[in-house]
C-alpha cells in the first residue's frame, strides 16, 4: 500500500507575515500557502518541519491524517485562557495531551492505529479542519466537553484503567455541538460509551424562565467595577475573553449556592461507564433487531402483494418470459431468470409447485437449447440439467 499523509494548518488569531510565509515556502515548494493556512499532502517523503514547532511559531489549529490509520488534531490557545490544573484530570497516555509554550497551551488529540482500515483507505484528510476548528472557540468560551471527549477516547482505546475515576463531567454531554460530534467521530469514540457518558445530564433541564431568574440574580450582585470591566472587554474586541471570564465566575457562584451541592454531577468509575455502555449497546442492538424484524414483515407484505398481482394472470407472465427469452441476449436472460423466480414464489403462494414445474417444462421445451439461459435457471435452482 502506498504511503499517504495530509497536513493542514490554519492561523486564526493573527495572519502569517510575508517573512513567515517565506519560511514555510522554504519547507515546501508545492504546498498551498496563504496568510492563514498551509495545506499539503505527501505520497512519499513527509513534512520538512516539526508540526509542534510550527504550532508554537505560526498556527492555531492543525489536522494530520495518515493512511496507516492515524490522525491528529492540535489546537493552540492563549495561556491566559486556562489554569494548568484544568487539564490534569482529562489527560491520557496518548489520546489527549497538553504541551505549553511561554504564551500558549498546545492541546493535542490523537487516534493511533485505528481498526477502521476502510475509513483510512478512503480518507484524504480534507474537510476535517472546517468541522473541528470551531472547537477552539468553544474551549475559549469555557466549554470543557472537547477535553472530556479526549479522555473518553482514551477509555474507548483501552488506555484508561477501569478503576480510574472520570473527570468532572461537563454539562451537555448528551447534546454535543456539531464540532464536538465531529471530534468524537475523528477519534472513533465508541458510540455506546458516548451515550453512557451523557447519562449524567439531568433528564430535564431548567426552564428558560428559571435560568433567566438565576442569571438576573447573579448579574444584579456583580460589582459595578466588574461589569464595567466586562463591557470594556466587549468593546475592545475581546468578546471571547469577557464571555469566558463571566461564565467561569457564574459557574463558580452556582457551585457555591446551597442547591448547587445537592445537584453536583456524580463522578463515575471507568468500570461503571463501561457497564453503562454495554447496557446501552444491548438496548441498541435489541432495538435494531426489532426494527429489522418490522422491516422484514413490511417487505414480506409488499412481496406478497406483488406476487398476487402475478397470480392474477399467469398466462401473461409466461408470454412475457417467452418474448424475453427469444431476444437471445444476456440482459434478457437475466430478466427471464428474475421473472421466473418471482413466478415460482407466486405459484407457491397462490397455486402449487406442481403447476409451476409443468409450465416451466413447457417453457424449457421451447428454450432448452439456449445454454446461457439454462445456466442461469440452474444457478437459480429452478431447473436441473438432468431434467432436460
Amino acid at each position: 500500500m502506498s504511503e499517504y499523509q495530509y497536513y493542514e494548518f490554519i492561523a486564526i488569531d493573527e495572519p502569517l507575515t510575508p517573512k513567515q510565509m517565506a519560511e514555510l515556502r522554504a519547507c515546501s515548494s508545492r504546498a498551498n500557502i496563504t496568510p492563514t493556512s498551509f495545506i499539503n499532502d505527501y505520497q512519499w517523503g513527509g513534512l520538512k518541519g516539526d508540526p509542534v514547532d510550527w504550532m508554537r511559531r505560526y498556527f492555531d489549529a492543525h489536522v494530520y491524517v495518515a493512511n496507516w490509520c492515524t490522525c491528529v488534531l492540535c489546537l493552540r490557545l492563549p495561556k491566559s485562557a486556562f489554569d494548568a490544573g484544568i487539564f490534569r484530570d482529562f489527560k491520557t497516555e496518548t489520546t489527549f495531551s497538553v504541551k505549553q509554550t511561554r504564551t500558549h497551551w498546545l492541546l493535542e488529540w490523537i487516534l493511533d492505529e485505528s481498526d477502521d482500515y476502510e475509513r483510512f483507505a478512503q480518507e484524504d484528510g480534507r474537510g476535517w479542519m472546517s468541522r473541528l476548528a470551531p472547537l477552539r472557540d468553544e474551549l475559549l468560551r469555557g466549554d470543557m466537553r472537547p477535553l472530556y471527549l479526549g479522555w473518553l477516547a482514551g477509555v474507548s482505546a483501552g488506555e484508561v484503567n477501569e478503576k480510574s475515576t472520570e473527570p468532572e463531567p461537563p454539562p451537555g454531554l448528551s447534546r454535543l455541538s456539531a464540532a464536538q460530534q465531529s471530534l468524537a467521530d475523528f477519534l472513533e469514540v465508541d458510540e455506546d460509551l458516548l451515550f453512557a457518558a451523557g447519562l449524567v445530564d439531568p433528564p430535564g433541564s431548567k426552564h428558560d424562565s428559571e435560568d433567566d431568574a438565576e442569571l438576573d440574580s447573579w448579574i444584579a450582585a456583580l460589582p459595578v467595577a466588574e461589569k464595567n470591566a466586562m463591557l470594556k472587554l466587549l468593546l475592545t474586541r475581546h468578546a471571547q475573553q469577557a464571555e469566558r471570564k463571566l461564565k467561569l465566575r457564574f459557574l463558580a457562584w452556582r457551585r457555591d449556592q446551597p442547591s448547587g451541592a445537592k445537584t453536583a454531577t456524580p463522578r463515575r468509575k471507568v468500570a461503571d461507564l463501561l457497564k453503562q455502555a454495554a447496557s446501552a449497546a444491548e438496548a441498541r442492538n435489541n432495538q435494531a433487531a426489532i426494527q429489522r424484524k418490522k422491516a422484514e414483515v413490511e417487505r414480506q407484505a409488499k412481496r406478497e402483494t406483488y406476487l398476487r398481482t402475478l397470480a392474477a394472470d399467469f398466462n401473461r407472465c409466461w408470454r412475457t418470459a417467452d418474448k424475453r427469452a427469444e431476444r437471445g441476449i444476456a440482459s434478457a436472460y437475466d430478466e427471464v431468470k428474475r421473472s421466473l423466480v418471482d413466478l415460482s414464489d407466486a405459484y407457491a403462494l397462490c397455486a402449487t409447485r406442481t403447476d409451476f414445474d409443468r409450465r416451466l417444462g413447457n417453457f424449457m421445451a421451447r428454450h432448452g437449447k439456449r445454454g446461457a439461459l439454462v445456466r442461469r435457471l440452474v444457478e437459480a435452482g429452478l431447473w436441473q440439467k438432468s431434467a432436460q
